[in-house]
């Protein structure tokens, strides 16, 4: 199915299902599928990403993926309130790349085009992007200040590998890139590459901890995830807003697009979202699941954490030190990238207002 069909899908299920609600604003097209021509191929191991706006002060959790006529959706709810600020949308990187260019499905108050006109004539100016990417290094900075060493061990693993996985997203955002979330490290490595900054990539991998990790090994762990998610996909009954990542409609992204990545040699870029699906998988079992599933298939998870080079506590809070850390050097790569960047506007922060 080609980007264009696709979109045409999505936006029928929106009209069939959300927009006739009363508290329906509008809705818009999110993530990767954005920068997608629309004579090319969704692919098997991707969704089309839908925000729906609303007009509740407190969205509910969001739906997440499902299938509609052979397109996987996944579909978040957002509150108008959080849109309602142009200078807010414009410093969030998570909310400011889908106002970019016109991505609006259906727009019934017209809100949502005046927040998108203004937002695609300031999004590539400099002051702006630096904002954005501030916004990233305190979203890093707030998460790995505040490791659960204290929780179970999947949710202290969560709480580490995201915030340290953010750091890809400060590359992406300076380069004007999507801060995809699975291909984050992938799309990372491009931007620096280009860039020249082969060394500041490779102290990335070094930091998620996979960099001497063999094609081998890591596709050996994502044959004990596909265990781990199966087992997880049986029993979940406990919403979490992660669910829907952890089904069957959602394997071919998870664990057929992982493996896809680790044998075209990308087995490190695989890895942090087989641990991201690791630890989701085992918060599912330890809510739902008999303890002798949990225990089953925990020590399987724990290897593929050892091999990051974290085997207690006190390892997560060093290497969330060690980002930290590292930190100031990303920093000036982010200005320089900033500064490089021949598709960002150089214009004076009183001018971008």
């Amino acid at each position: 199915m080609n980007i264009k069909l696709a979109k045409k899908m999505a936006s029928q299920w929106i009209m069939n299902f959300t927009a006739k609600e009363k508290w329906f604003r509008g809705a818009y097209f999110s993530g990767s599928i954005i920068g997608m021509l629309d004579d090319a191929e969704l692919s098997e191991h991707s969704d089309v990403d839908i925000v729906v706006v609303m007009s509740l002060d407190e969205p509910p959790m969001k739906l997440g993926k499902f299938q509609y006529e052979g397109v996987l959706l996944e579909v978040t709810y957002l509150s108008w309130k959080q849109l309602s600020s142009m200078e807010e949308v414009m410093t969030s990187y998570h909310l400011a790349g889908s106002f970019r260019t016109d991505t609006i499905i259906t727009d019934p108050t017209g809100n949502l085009k005046k927040l998108q006109v203004q937002i695609s004539q300031h999004f590539a100016e400099k002051a702006w992007v630096s904002r954005r990417c501030e916004n990233v290094k305190k979203k890093i900075e707030d998460g790995l200040n505040n490791i659960a060493i204290t929780e179970p061990f999947y949710d202290t693993v969560t709480s580490w590998l995201f915030p340290a996985g953010v750091t890809t997203h400060m590359i992406l955002v300076a380069a004007l890139k999507n801060p995809t979330v699975r291909k984050r490290y992938l799309a990372a490595r491009d931007v620096l590459m280009e860039y020249g900054y082969e060394d500041i990539y490779e102290q990335l991998i070094e930091l998620l901890g996979c960099a001497r990790l063999t094609q081998q090994r890591m596709e050996n762990h994502l044959n004990n995830l596909a265990h781990t998610f199966d087992a997880a996909v049986v029993v979940s009954k406990t919403p979490f807003a992660f669910s829907t990542d952890i089904t069957d409609s959602a394997r071919p992204i998870a664990i057929d697009g992982s493996l896809d990545l680790i044998r075209a040699g990308n087995h490190r870029e695989a890895c942090f979202w087989i641990v991201a699906t690791y630890a989701r998988c085992h918060k599912i079992l330890a809510v739902d699941a008999p303890l002798e599933i949990q225990e089953a298939h925990m020590p399987a998870f724990r290897e593929l954490v050892a091999d990051l080079g974290l085997h207690s506590n006190s390892d997560f809070t060093c290497r969330a030190q060690e980002v930290i850390q590292f930190l100031p050097r990303l920093w000036e790569v982010t200005e320089d990238i900033l500064s490089r960047n021949p598709d960002i506007i150089k214009k004076n922060v009183n001018n971008a207002k």
